[in-house]
């Protein structure tokens, strides 16, 4: 079974810090795009980050430019999200994704695999 698992949520304090895990499991996403997405209740899914199979190429959302910080790991098998100066307004379920065209860094949700998400909650 094909399973992208995210961890690291909880809750903070504005200005604080958390770093998000994927892991992959049931097959390898080495060669897969991969992305973070977030939901905020009563508010449409909207992208965050995404990062090639390489690692090389990245892109973000304007909201978190030069807060968050997609990476993959060594085996580029888990993917991270490093979230820095975090606010109330980036409280939200953080979802992974998996894009089968690794060289497609992509703001549209047309992934491919999901994870059931991690919440993340920022206190003011």
């Amino acid at each position: 079974q094909v399973q992208l698992v995210e961890s690291g949520g909880g809750l903070v304090q504005a200005g604080g810090s958390l770093k998000l895990s994927c892991a992959a499991s049931g097959r390898t996403f080495s060669t897969y795009a991969m992305g973070w997405f977030r939901q905020a209740p009563g508010k449409e899914r909207e992208f965050v980050a995404a990062v090639t199979w390489s690692g090389g190429n990245t892109l973000y959302s304007d909201s978190v430019k030069g807060r968050f910080t997609i990476s993959r790991g060594n085996d580029r098998n888990t993917v991270f999200l490093q979230m820095n100066t975090l606010q109330p307004v980036d409280t939200a379920v953080y979802y992974c994704a998996a894009n089968r065209v690794g060289t497609k860094v992509t703001k549209n949700p047309d992934y491919d695999y999901w994870g059931r998400g991690t919440q993340v909650t920022v206190s003011s």
